[in-house]
C-alpha cells in the first residue's frame, strides 16, 4: 500500500462516522412543515416523523432487539416502512426488507438465511406468514402492522400493534455512534437458478450513496430531477433496493413524500393528482400500467419527472410518456449496486444536436455518477476500449457496491472476479462515457454465428403503433442455433402478426440499424407478458412458455 502522510488527530477531536442517523439531521431543518403522507389514510410533518422514529426505536429495544440482530419487514410501501428504514439500523440492528412477491418457499429461505429475529407483519400478509411459520428457525417476536380497526392477529409472540406501541413509547431516543462499516440493510435478489442471494449494505455505503444521489439529481444542470420543493412518490417497492435509495435522499432534503401502499393504478393516479406529485421512479412495465389506467386517461402529467430503471427504457415508451406530459430519464443499477450506477445526462455537445439525438441518449443507461468506475471486460479479464463499439461485460467499482453475497463465498468470488464487480450485462462505453446496455449475457441471441441484442429489437418493435408491450428472446433453431422470437401485446383494435412485424422492421434493415436476419420469423400475440416479482420481463419463464406453445401448436403463434 502507498505510504502517505497521515497526521494523528488531536486528542478530543471527534471523527464523525457516516451513519444513517446523520441523514435525519437536515430534512427537518430545511422544511419541518413538509409532510410524510400514506395513501389517503395519514399525514404528518417532519418533526412528527423524527419523533416516531424515536418511539419505534424505544419499542424495538424494549422488545429485546439488540445491535447486530436482524429485523424483517413485510409491508407495502408506507410511512411505517420509511420509519423502519431509519429506526432499525440506527439502533445498530440490520433491516431485512422481505420481497413479499416471492413464493412462500423463497420467503421462508430468505428469512431463515438472514437469521431474522423480529418481524413486522402487515395484516394482509398474516396468511403468508402463517404458511411458513412452522419452518422458521430464528424468529422470536412479531409486531402487527394494520390500517384496519382490528389491532391483533394470530402471530407468534406478538408484541402488539404498531401504532398502539408507538403511542405508548417515549418520544426521544439517544442514538449511539458506532462503526460506520456496520451492516445496515439486507435483502435477497433472485436469479434464474438456485436460491435467492443475500446482498447487504453498510451505514457508510448508504450514506455515500445518498449524498451522491442528492448531488447528481439536483446538481447537474441538464437533468435537474429532484430538489426539496419536489413532491416524491415511489413506484418501485421499498423492499427492492430501498426503493432505489431515494427515500433516504428525500428525507435528507426534507422533501414532501407520498407512500401509496399497494400499487393500485387508480390509487396511484389519485395520489399523483391530489398531492401534485412531481417526481417518481419505476420499471417500464409499471409505467405502462400507470399510463393505461382509467384515472390517467387524457390526463396531462404536467412535466412529472420519472426515472426508469430495472429494465431498458425503449423509445416507444419514452415517446408515449412524453406525449402525456412526462419527462423520462433512464438510469442503471442492480440489487448488488445499492443501486445507482449511471443516469441519463445531456452534455453541452449533445444539447447542440437534434431532439431525436438527445432522446437516443436519454434512453441509454447514461453516464456513471460521481465516485463510480465503469469498464468493459472480456471473458479473460482484459479491458476493452471505450469506443462505443467494443462489447463486453460491464464491470464496476464504487463505494457502495455489496462486498459479497451473504454466506455465499463461491458466488461472492465470482461476483468480484479480477477485483471488479461483474454485472452480467453486455455493454459498450463510448468516448463520452455513455454506457449502453446491449443485453444480459444470458439473453443475447446467437443466430448463424452473429449476435443479436434482444433489447435493441424490443426498442425498435416498441415503435410500432400496433404494439403495446413486447419481449424478445432466443429460441432453439436446428439450422441457425437460435432465432429471435417476439412476444407481443397488441394495442386494442390493432392487428399484429409476423408479416406486419416484418414490414415494420424492414425500414430499420434498410437504414442499417439491424441486419435482416434479426427480424423475428415467429411471434406470439398475448394479453400479458410474464413478469418477475419486481416487474421485469421474466425471460426464463417466457422461453419455457414458448417451447410449450410450439409443442402444442398454439393458434396464436404466427410464422412468416
Amino acid at each position: 500500500m502507498l505510504k502517505t502522510r497521515v497526521i494523528p488527530p488531536t486528542e478530543g477531536a471527534h471523527s464523525t462516522p457516516l451513519l444513517i442517523k446523520n441523514l435525519l439531521l437536515s430534512g427537518r431543518r430545511y422544511e419541518r412543515s413538509q409532510e410524510i403522507i400514506y395513501r389517503d389514510i395519514s399525514r404528518y410533518d417532519y418533526a412528527t416523523f423524527n419523533e416516531r422514529i424515536c418511539r419505534l426505536a424505544n419499542v424495538l429495544t424494549a422488545a429485546g432487539v439488540k445491535p447486530g440482530d436482524t429485523v424483517a419487514v413485510m409491508d407495502w410501501d408506507s410511512h411505517r416502512y420509511l420509519e423502519c428504514m431509519f429506526a432499525v439500523p440506527m439502533i445498530g440492528a440490520v433491516l431485512h426488507t422481505i420481497n413479499i412477491r416471492l413464493s412462500p418457499e423463497q420467503i421462508l429461505y430468505t428469512m431463515n438465511h438472514a437469521d431474522d429475529i423480529f418481524v413486522l407483519v402487515n395484516a394482509e400478509f398474516v396468511p403468508l406468514y402463517k404458511a411458513v411459520e412452522d419452518h422458521l428457525t430464528t424468529v422470536e417476536k412479531t409486531i402487527l402492522l394494520t390500517d384496519g380497526d382490528e389491532k391483533t392477529a394470530d402471530l407468534p409472540n406478538l408484541v402488539g400493534e404498531y401504532e398502539t406501541l408507538l403511542a405508548a413509547a417515549a418520544p426521544t431516543y439517544d442514538f449511539p455512534d458506532f462503526d460506520e462499516n456496520s451492516v445496515a440493510t439486507t435483502f435477497y435478489t433472485t436469479g434464474t437458478t438456485g436460491n435467492p442471494k443475500g446482498v447487504y449494505f453498510t451505514h457508510r455505503q448508504l450514506v455515500l450513496h445518498t449524498l451522491t444521489q442528492a448531488g447528481m439529481m439536483g446538481g447537474l444542470d441538464s437533468m435537474r430531477l429532484f430538489g426539496n420543493r419536489d413532491v416524491y412518490m415511489p413506484i418501485t417497492p421499498m423492499f427492492h433496493v430501498h426503493a432505489w435509495g431515494i427515500p433516504y435522499t428525500a428525507t435528507l432534503l426534507g422533501v414532501k413524500q407520498v407512500y401509496p401502499g399497494r400499487y393500485e393504478p387508480e390509487m396511484l393516479c389519485k395520489l399523483i393528482k391530489q398531492e401534485k406529485v412531481t417526481f417518481s421512479h419505476c420499471v417500464p412495465t409499471i409505467l405502462g400500467m400507470l399510463l393505461n389506467a382509467d384515472g390517467a386517461k387524457d390526463y396531462d402529467f404536467g412535466g412529472m419527472k420519472v426515472i426508469i430503471g430495472g429494465s431498458a427504457l425503449n423509445r416507444g415508451l419514452y415517446e408515449a410518456a412524453k406525449a402525456r406530459g412526462m419527462k423520462l430519464s433512464a438510469a442503471y443499477g442492480m440489487s448488488e449496486t445499492c443501486p445507482l450506477i449511471s443516469s441519463g445526462y445531456i452534455n453541452l455537445e449533445l444539447e447542440a444536436g437534434s431532439e431525436d439525438e438527445r432522446a437516443a441518449y436519454k434512453i441509454k443507461a447514461g453516464v456513471p455518477v460521481p465516485l463510480v468506475e465503469a469498464r468493459i471486460m472480456d471473458s479473460d479479464g482484459n479491458f476493452l476500449p471505450s469506443d462505443g463499439k467494443s462489447q463486453g461485460e460491464l464491470v464496476l467499482r464504487a463505494p457502495w457496491l455489496t462486498q459479497g453475497y451473504y454466506r455465499e463465498p463461491e458466488k461472492s468470488a465470482e461476483l468480484w472476479a479480477h477485483g471488479w464487480m461483474h454485472t452480467g450485462d453486455v455493454a459498450t462505453i463510448d468516448e463520452m462515457g455513455f454506457i449502453e446496455i446491449r443485453d444480459r449475457i444470458k439473453d443475447v441471441i446467437k443466430t448463424g454465428g452473429e449476435w443479436i441484442s434482444s433489447l435493441e429489437l424490443e426498442d425498435l418493435i416498441s415503435l410500432s403503433p400496433a404494439v403495446k408491450e413486447v419481449a424478445v428472446v432466443g429460441v432453439p433453431d436446428p439450422q441457425w442455433d437460435e432465432r429471435p422470437f417476439a412476444l407481443i401485446v397488441p394495442r386494442e383494435g390493432q392487428a399484429m402478426d409476423a408479416k406486419v412485424l416484418r414490414d415494420h422492421l424492414k425500414p430499420f434493415v434498410d437504414e442499417g440499424r439491424i441486419n435482416k436476419w434479426a427480424i423475428p420469423t415467429q411471434i406470439a400475440t398475448v394479453t400479458e407478458i410474464p413478469k418477475t416479482s419486481v416487474g421485469k420481463l421474466d425471460k426464463k419463464r417466457i422461453r419455457v412458455e414458448i417451447a410449450e406453445w410450439q409443442e402444442a401448436g398454439a393458434p396464436f403463434l404466427s410464422t412468416l
